[in-house]
């Protein structure tokens, strides 16, 4: 499964990535908890996507368990340590041709934040 993590695109298997919670306990998470994890993990690190591929894919994992419709998050984080709340959050769900396009211009290494914001979250527009 493709996902859109700011401007990286993840190719992962969420069934894999999942953490080893019981059915019971992960039913409990609300998608705006996940979120809440997501600015904790940006304030701290504002490059995730980039520096922590990792973690990365484990909060996609957890966003595509919460909100199977969901396959692109934003994650803004002002400056790194800046307070959780601070950290801006956005989800889109892309159609399948937008992630193609994206992940075949991300394979031959031009898929720049700018690209990504143009043709997704249109945060650059005039």
């Amino acid at each position: 499964m493709l996902f859109l993590l700011n401007d990286v695109i993840l190719s992962l298997d969420a069934a894999e990535l999942a953490p080893p919670l019981t059915r019971e306990r992960f039913a409990k998470v609300s998608l705006s908890y996940v979120g809440k994890l997501g600015q904790e993990l940006y304030a701290a690190e504002p490059l995730l996507h980039h520096k922590d591929l990792e973690k990365a894919q484990r909060l996609a994992a957890l966003i595509i368990a919460k909100a199977p419709d969901v396959n692109a998050a934003l994650f803004i984080a002002p400056s790194r340590g800046c307070l959780v709340d601070q950290v801006q959050v956005r989800y889109a769900q892309l159609s399948l041709e937008i992630m193609g396009s994206l992940f075949e211009r991300q394979k031959a290494g031009v898929l720049s934040n700018v690209e990504a914001d143009r043709q997704v979250w249109r945060r650059l527009a005039a």
